[in-house]
Order: C-alpha cells, then structure tokens, then sequence
C-alpha cells in the first residue's frame, strides 16, 4: 500500500475551548462521541484504514483518559516493534512552545527527521468522519501537488477556529485562501486535514520559526498558495464539526439517521475504539425505548428516547429521559425527567430531579457531579 509511505499526525488539543466544558479535564481527542467512541478513533482509524501504520500523536495537557483509551495501540493494530503508535507529548518543553502549531510541530522536528516516510498526513480531532487517505494521497500524486488540503462544500461552520474558505479553479488547484470570511451559501470550507511531503513540511516549519512566524493556516497555506502548488480534495461524506456544545450535541443525534451511522461507521472502513467488556443492556418491565443508541452495560427502568447512552448507564424505574447524551457509567434516578441534557461520566441524578435544556443550548452537567 502507498499508504506505508505516509505519517500520520494527530492534534489532539488543538479547538478544545470551543467545547471548553467537555475539554476542561481532557484533550479534544479523548472527547466521548456516538455511545462508545472517543473524538481521536476517526482520525486514528481513518489512516490505519489507508494502510498507514506510524502514527504520532500529539498532545499539551490533560492526556492521561487519552493514553489510557490508546494503550499501546493495539485496538487499532498500531502495536508494533516497527513503527506503530507514538505519543509525543511536551516532555520538557515549555508552554510558551505549544502555543500554536508552527511551534508544536518544531518541537517535533526530531521525529520527523528521523522518520523514513515520504509523506506527512496531519489532522485534528475536532471532526467525525470516515475518509479513506489513499484517494487523498492518489490525487496529491497524479496532481503533481505540493500540498493537498482537504474540504467539504458546504455552509461554513459557525463557530469553528479560524475557518478557512478555498476558492478553487476547475482542476482543483486553489487560486485563494480566505480565513475568517463573513461567507453566505454553500462554500469550499477546510477540515484541518492536509497532505504534503515530510522534507517539505520540516522545511517550511524551519522557514517560519526563523522569520518568526506562528500561524499555521496564514504562514504556510495562505502565505504560500500562490508560490507552491496547492490542491484540494473535496470530501464528499458525512462530516461532524465539533465547534460549539450544541455542534457536539447535534452531531450525536444526527446518529439516529441511518443513513449517517452507515456512512459513518462503514463496514468496510470501520471505526475503531478501546473495547470494554461488559454484559448485555438489561431492560426492566416497566421500560419503554425508542430510536436511541444504546452502549453495552446499561440498566435501563425508565422510558427513553432520542438519546444516546454510553456504557454502563442505569436509568431508574419511571425516569423520563428524552434528547439526551448520557455518557459512560452514569446514574440517573427513579422519576426524573431529563430533555436536552449532555451529562458526563459517572454524574449520578437523584431521584425525582428535573433538567430540561433546549437544542441549541443543552444542560451540561460536569463530570461525577451529584444533582
């Protein structure tokens, strides 16, 4: 596969004040989605799926849920003598060398020097999506390309950082880069995943640190866009943008569509995750289930709907509980009434309690907190 031939780097803290509730104690990456998986298993499972087998992981802070969820690899066949998964965390560096990208990746420049690859593949975690890099790394090479940019056409998203917008001409090639644009309609938006060689990308970093320059998106694709020969690839499928809570609320209920979970989680490209053993859900009597995704584990007494519940969740006996994300190991109790509500591990909802949010601002309740 071509793809042994390529890096991949994961950002795993980058965006996280966007849902700076679920990110207080954790990276972006180890963020909780769709009833089992954290943020990181997409991007992670999407390169090992295109054959790429060396992966360095990139984090700052609060990481210790995202090495525990990783381990060494294995679920993602990344445990390996040769290659497989690295964690590249700050070590020793200060924090006035992770303020930005340009910075982060010249704090790895070791690893990417010392790296045989010819490619780099970089890409945050604050999408959810299932794409395949050989198609990516196919048309940067038939392009002849410098860099390739990855984008989605399509409302621009509204509260994500920094939005990019590509103007493109009719090979593909982008002709101009706005960033922050006031933008109405459907347009060329970038999804932080992007494409170019490793001799290229250690140059260009090398480049901007000398000329003290720090902003990835401005310095190197903008700044450059007009002197290298940069493409975009138009990603076609479902995308989950995780830039605000109600983006991250929205994109687990956008999983009770059928169509989205197929698309999302394709059988022939799966999604990969740490796997926790536990028995089967357990249903009372008296309970009553609709359209909701359910995790192994769970005890459920009550009536839900709408929801998605992660493992481990017990929903009391005539407890109500409607739109929600309810995440791992959560208790909530006999006759409470819950609607628009996103709670974290281990919360435990005394009995009789109510909580009603809205869809665009649902409640948040932090992690093993007691209502």
């Amino acid at each position: 596969m071509r793809g042994n031939n390529v890096i991949g780097l994961i950002f795993t803290n980058l965006h996280g004040e966007l849902i700076s509730e679920l990110t207080d104690k954790r990276t972006m990456g180890s963020v909780p989605f769709g009833g089992k998986y954290r943020l990181i298993d997409f991007p992670l499972s999407n390169m090992v799926n295109s054959g790429i087998n060396k992966v360095g992981v990139i984090t700052k802070n609060n990481y210790q849920s995202l090495m525990d969820h990783l381990g060494t690899g294995k679920a993602w066949d990344l445990s390996r003598k040769r290659d497989g998964l690295f964690m590249l965390p700050p070590f020793n560096n200060s924090e006035e060398e992770y303020r930005n990208r340009i910075s982060i990746l010249n704090s790895i420049k070791k690893f990417l020097i010392n790296s045989k690859e010819e490619y780099v593949l970089i890409s945050d975690c604050d999408t959810a999506c299932n794409i395949d890099y050989q198609n990516v790394l196919e048309k940067h090479i038939s392009n002849d390309a410098d860099i390739t940019v990855v984008y989605k056409r399509g409302q621009l998203p509204e509260h994500q950082d920094e939005p990019t917008v590509f103007s493109l001409d009719s090979t593909g090639r982008v002709k101009d880069v706005l960033i922050n644009p006031i933008i109405e309609g459907p347009c060329s938006f970038y999804l932080n995943k992007i494409l170019m060689k490793r001799e290229l990308l250690i140059s260009l970093v090398s480049e901007c640190v000398s000329k003290n320059k720090n902003n990835f998106k401005r310095d190197i694709i903008q700044g450059q866009f007009d002197k290298l020969k940069i493409y975009g690839y138009e990603f076609e499928g479902f995308c989950a943008i995780m830039d605000s809570m109600s983006s991250y609320f929205n994109a687990n209920m956008q999983l009770m569509d059928l169509n989205i979970r197929n698309d999302l989680f394709n059988s022939a490209r799966p999604i990969y995750t740490k796997v926790r053993d536990d028995m089967p859900t357990r249903y009372g009597l008296g309970s009553n289930v609709k359209n909701t995704l359910i995790g192994n584990g769970c005890v459920i007494e009550g009536e839900v709907e709408n929801c998605v519940l992660f493992k481990g969740v017990h929903i009391g006996k005539g407890a109500k509980v409607s739109n929600c994300v309810i995440m791992q190991d959560t208790v909530i109790g006999a006759g409470s009434n819950l609607s628009y509500v996103i709670a974290d591990k281990d919360v435990v909802i005394k009995d009789n309690r109510s909580l009603m949010g809205f869809l665009t601002y649902p409640v948040y309740i932090n992690k093993a907190s007691t209502v």
